[in-house]
């Protein structure tokens, strides 16, 4: 799945055939026919290439994503350090720690690793997070915690 057409032209072009499918879709507008024919895959696991936390991703399509995983299912994804912190007040980073804390999803799996160097040689540190899914994010949740969405 990808929001820009070019990624899926790029894939059918370097590697013809590796997916059974491959979606192009909004998923802060994700059409009701789209999202059943995913559901009907009845996906268990999401994984997010890049880091999230910086614009790419809202919010929002993270947690339509999330709410496509079957119960019981793995997630696994990357972050930067400081959303784990409070002192990070960024949407994203609230949302993180709420899907943890109000346990959307146990984490089995916690890892801080140098992620790269920054231009001016100072090393740059995320945190890997895998687990499993508890429960879907409800409709409200960003309302009622506060949280930037789409």
């Amino acid at each position: 799945m990808d929001i820009i057409d070019e990624a899926q032209q790029a894939t059918e072009r370097d590697r013809p055939g590796i997916y059974d499918a491959y979606y192009v879709a909004d998923f802060c507008n994700l059409h009701e026919d789209l999202h059943e024919e995913i559901a009907s895959w009845m996906p268990n696991c999401l994984t997010a290439v890049a880091a999230l936390g910086f614009g790419d991703i809202p919010p929002k399509a993270f947690y339509t994503a999330f709410n496509l995983i079957q119960s019981k299912g793995w997630i696994a994804f990357n972050i930067k350090e400081t959303f784990l912190d409070y002192t990070d007040s960024s949407g994203f980073s609230r949302m993180i720690r709420k899907l943890i804390l109000l346990t959307y999803q146990d984490i089995y799996h916690l890892e801080r690793y140098r992620h790269r160097m920054s231009m001016d040689g100072i090393p740059l540190y995320f945190f890997a997070l895998a687990g499993r899914k508890q429960a879907d994010i409800p409709d409200d949740f960003s309302e009622k915690h506060d949280l930037s969405s789409c």
